[in-house]
């Protein structure tokens, strides 16, 4: 009862015998040349690592962060961007995040403490700061979508973030739409001084 193929298959595996043990899940993601690259120039994030902490940051990293979520990525061309974000802004790569509004309210300013020194694409310095001005069908609990830009290629700084678990500190309230790169971000209440206030 043995087929053509099984015997071809056992042949196979006779004459020409595997050579060494399969590779994990980690290696072959490690040897992805996307993931290589995202990870070897970025700095990891903590004021030990030669980046320059405002007081803010500071009080933010050795702080207690309110939740933890594990995040996705999602890019304009990707099919998870198309057009404004649920407050109406247009989504602003490296800041805008997707939340569950039951978990993480809208207008809430977040402080991701693993994304402080990210070198982006363009040799600038992440701060931390991001904005949940969006939401999403498919993001439900402690889970949060970061907004990386346009294309697949947006994602290369922020890739050893995918399917991570972040721990996110409350940074307080934003109004309006989250700030860009070219503006600096005003300093805000906490949301627990502002109870109450719409989402």
């Amino acid at each position: 009862m043995f087929g053509t193929t099984a015997a071809l298959a056992l042949l196979w595996a006779i004459a020409f015998p595997a050579a060494g043990d399969p590779v994990s899940y980690e290696a072959a993601v490690a040897a992805d040349p996307v993931v290589a690259e995202s990870t070897a120039p970025a700095i990891e994030g903590s004021s030990s690592d030669g980046v320059e902490l405002t007081d803010q940051q500071e009080a933010h990293m050795q702080g207690e962060a309110q939740w933890s979520a594990r995040a996705n990525l999602y890019h304009a061309g990707g099919g998870g961007a198309t057009g404004n974000d649920s407050l109406g802004c247009r989504p602003i790569a490296m800041r805008t995040v997707a939340t569950d509004p039951r978990v993480i309210p809208r207008r809430t300013r977040l402080f991701i403490k693993e994304t402080v020194g990210m070198r982006m694409a363009d040799g600038s310095i992440h701060d931390g700061y991001w904005y949940a001005s969006d939401t999403g069908g498919a993001i439900k609990g402690q889970k949060i979508d970061l907004f990386t830009g346009n294309g697949r290629g947006s994602m290369q700084p922020a890739m050893r973030f995918n399917q991570q678990r972040l721990t996110i500190v409350d940074a307080g309230r934003f109004d309006g739409c989250p700030p860009s790169w070219d503006s600096t971000p005003p300093l805000m209440a906490r949301s627990s001084d502002n109870v109450g206030a719409s989402n």
